[in-house]
């Protein structure tokens, strides 16, 4: 849940930039403020053979992270978002768990079933929804930019699925503070080639110094580091699972601090997508809703006999 509500805030936070600064710049100083936050915590607290990548799955998992959970990602979610609201841009970007699978199985070979694939279609159509695509508003800024936010949650499910295939022994931290330079450079090489001038962060106002510090420290330097590790104990497809909490944030901040909404429209589409994913992922949430139960079987148990301990089958 606090993984959701760094991402959520973070939409809000890149919206209110995007006003002064232009996206891959934005982007790329986003990465600047993590790298240093984290590359000196990581410096400070651990010796160095714990810090320094060392193994080619350290390298491999560095790069993987640095290129496409991050400088992609960062590049067309920003790029994107400048057209959209953060609630709109937030349900695009949860899409990222229904294609982890297809990725999972197109890299890894991991089975799909037919109701997956079914799930599949069924999320899909959600997209249709959502972006309500005619002749009109194909070339709509709105929708270009929900079609480039679609693209950043293309790079992180097959940047999710890499980063698992790749099995850094590299930690979590160091791992993030490493792939957030990476990004950092790739994204400030973007912007230049795109023309941003780095002289427009001079004199920025105050809200969007804010919502730098917002977006570069706890929606990202904290946020990514617990993701990554996330990934690592439980899989992609799992910690996906939180893309589809994100929206919800995301749409009250922007409306208590922007006044941004979201259509009916929209909404209908983000279920129709959810319960496709809800068909794709049975298996891993049926896990999930018993794991629940036994926590708070156990709790109760405890409460009551507190020397039980007796053990639970779906606890594994």
């Amino acid at each position: 849940m606090s993984v959701a509500v760094l991402f959520g805030v973070g939409f809000v936070a890149i919206e209110t930039g995007l006003r002064e600064l232009p996206p891959l710049l934005f982007a790329s100083l986003r990465f600047d403020v993590a790298a240093v936050a984290l590359g000196g915590y990581v410096v400070a607290t651990r010796p160095r053979s714990a810090w320094l990548p060392r193994t080619r799955g350290d390298l491999l998992g560095v790069s993987v992270a640095g290129v496409f959970l991050i400088g992609l990602n960062n590049a067309l979610l920003f790029v994107g978002q400048g057209s959209t609201t953060p609630a709109m841009a937030s349900m695009m970007y949860g899409l990222n768990p229904v294609l982890a699978p297809v990725f999972a199985w197109w890299l890894l070979g991991d089975r799909v079933s037919r109701v997956g694939v079914l799930g599949i279609g069924v999320a899909l159509t959600g997209v249709v929804v959502i972006l309500q695509p005619s002749p009109s508003t194909l070339t709509n800024a709105g929708t270009v930019g929900q079609g480039l936010v679609l693209g950043a949650a293309v790079a992180v499910a097959v940047g999710s699925v890499l980063l698992k295939w790749t099995r850094p022994a590299i930690g979590t931290l160091p791992l993030t503070a490493w792939a957030a330079a990476v990004g950092a450079a790739l994204l400030h090489g973007g912007s230049l080639a795109a023309g941003e001038s780095p002289s427009a962060v001079v004199g920025a106002s105050l809200p969007t110094l804010a919502s730098l510090a917002v977006i570069g420290i706890p929606s990202t330097a904290v946020a990514y580091a617990i993701r990554f590790d996330l990934i690592d104990r439980i899989g992609p497809v799992r910690t996906n699972l939180v893309s589809y909490v994100v929206p919800v944030v995301a749409a009250l901040t922007g409306w208590i601090l922007l006044g941004t909404g979201v259509t009916a429209m929209t909404v209908v589409g983000f279920v129709v997508v959810v319960a496709g994913f809800a068909l794709i992922e049975r298996d891993t949430i049926r896990q999930e809703a018993c794991r629940i139960r036994c926590r708070r079987q156990r709790r109760r148990e405890t409460e009551s006999t507190p020397t039980s301990g007796s053990p639970f089958p779906c606890d594994d």
